[in-house]
């Protein structure tokens, strides 16, 4: 059940299986910096910094003189501080767009994130004075707008993207309605728990049967931290959640290694974070053409909805597993405006009190 169940012990040992290939394709003073961050950082993340510096790895062998030539795997804390200013510079130019050799484009989000583990590296360098200069910090990152714009679902949106998938009626084709009702009480139930609880994909993905409490209508999680939490639903989570459980999949034939999960694909395998996506881009696409819906998309839409609710932010926070309560403070910022809006009447000094 939870964080110790097979799904999440498999996850946990492929992760850092990854981590390691990765870790063994760095430099030294990489590495040293990436095994000092693995006590108190997400296996996940860190493979995250791996990739990312990889990236400028390869992009000094590629373009900077003072590497070109060199395999990656040599680079050393001397050669490290020989990088400028000037060099994190043009790396954020070769960030935001390269079309030769590794081909990407970057916004400007991305390229802070990016710089950022190399920022985080060169700091650790200079505190154990492995090195006696930090380019980095020369260089300003891109300025991020917050926006305020965030893209959620109102009720009537949502509604209608529930009742496409319960009737079938947003679909143009035979072909699509009859494959719309051999997964429709999945689809269903998988939109309803993330509309009504605000879950992310990869909780939803990690879901075994046995983490689903009917009895007290709860389910147990485990968050992006990789921490245990138990959430509660509403009545009518719990009904689709049971017509799907007593009705399709007790007609899947799970493979090996898959018994235990709570939603499956057609193929009997455990449903993966990418098909959660598409099913809900696919149903958005035909009710809400207009907005770019996700899953993320559903979170935000009903921790907007909670907080409309309740005005309570630390409730916010706490139901969306935020380790940071500034994270639902910035996020739901939007909604702020709603209040500022009722501000407008709440004064009347030409009133006559009672």
């Amino acid at each position: 059940m939870g964080k110790d169940s097979a799904f999440y012990k498999d996850k946990s040992k492929n992760q850092k299986l990854k981590l390691r290939d990765l870790e063994s394709q760095l430099p030294k003073p990489a590495q040293d910096y990436i095994k000092s961050k693995e006590q108190n950082a997400q296996p996940s993340s860190l493979i995250s910094y791996c990739y990312d510096l990889l990236t400028f790895f390869r992009f000094l062998e590629d373009q900077n003189p003072t590497i070109t030539g060199k395999d990656i795997k040599k680079i050393d804390y001397e050669l490290l501080d020989k990088i400028t200013p000037d060099d994190i510079e043009e790396y954020k130019r070769y960030l935001e767009l390269n079309t030769v050799g590794e081909q990407h484009e970057n916004g400007k989000k991305a390229i802070a994130r990016k710089l950022s583990p190399l920022r985080g590296m060169y700091k650790y360098l200079m505190v154990r004075e492995y090195v006696k200069n930090d380019p980095t910090q020369l260089v300003e990152l891109p300025k991020i707008k917050k926006d305020k714009n965030i893209i959620r679902m109102n009720n009537y949106e949502v509604q209608a993207i529930l009742d496409a998938i319960d009737n079938g009626n947003a679909f143009t084709s035979e072909r699509q309605r009859k494959y719309n009702q051999k997964t429709r009480c999945r689809d269903l139930a998988i939109l309803t728990l993330m509309l009504n609880t605000g879950i992310r994909v990869s909780e939803c993905n990690g879901l075994d049967l046995n983490d689903v409490d009917f009895n007290v209508n709860s389910l147990t999680i485990v968050r992006k931290g990789g921490g245990q939490d138990i959430i509660y639903f509403n009545d009518e989570v719990s009904q689709v959640l049971q017509d799907y459980v007593n009705g399709e999949r007790e007609y899947i034939n799970p493979i090996d290694g898959h018994e235990t999960a709570l939603f499956y694909s057609l193929q009997g395998r455990r449903i993966s974070v990418d098909a959660i996506e598409n099913l809900v881009k696919k149903y958005a696409k035909m009710v809400v053409p207009n907005k770019k819906i996700t899953p993320h998309k559903l979170r935000s839409t009903y921790g907007t909805a909670l907080y409309r609710e309740t005005g309570d932010i630390r409730l916010v926070a706490d139901v969306l597993g935020h380790e940071n309560i500034n994270t639902t403070i910035d996020y739901y910022a939007a909604i702020e405006d709603e209040h500022k809006r009722q501000a407008r009447n709440a004064v009347d000094f030409r009133r006559k009190d009672n």
